[in-house]
């Protein structure tokens, strides 16, 4: 489904924002056409949800994750070349539940 289309429909409840990569940091990950241009984009976004907001909001994410069922979407059509990946890597690591 086209991006587009996708967010004329309001499939979310709950947009944060604030677990999104920056805007320079979605261009890096665009032209991380290799193993290791996507190994130093993970590793910026990792620092960026270091920041105090976001690690909190990780960990509210990982406590509702044990008590209710929840899911993180994107565009992307390669959950392995997606932040997602790495944001479904910091649930994990800050305690959430993943099926």
């Amino acid at each position: 489904m086209p991006k587009a289309e996708f967010a004329s429909r309001d499939f979310y409840d709950v947009w944060l924002p604030e677990l999104a990569p920056s805007e320079a940091l979605v261009k890096a990950a665009l032209s991380a056409s290799t193993a290791r241009g996507w190994a130093a984009f993970e590793r910026r976004y990792r620092a960026e949800l270091k920041r105090p907001a976001a690690s909190r909001l990780l960990d509210l994410l990982a406590a509702f994750s044990r008590h209710a069922a929840l899911s993180v979407g994107c565009y992307c059509e390669d959950e392995d070349r997606c932040h997602r990946s790495v944001l479904k890597a910091l649930l994990r690591e800050h305690g959430a539940r993943l099926e």
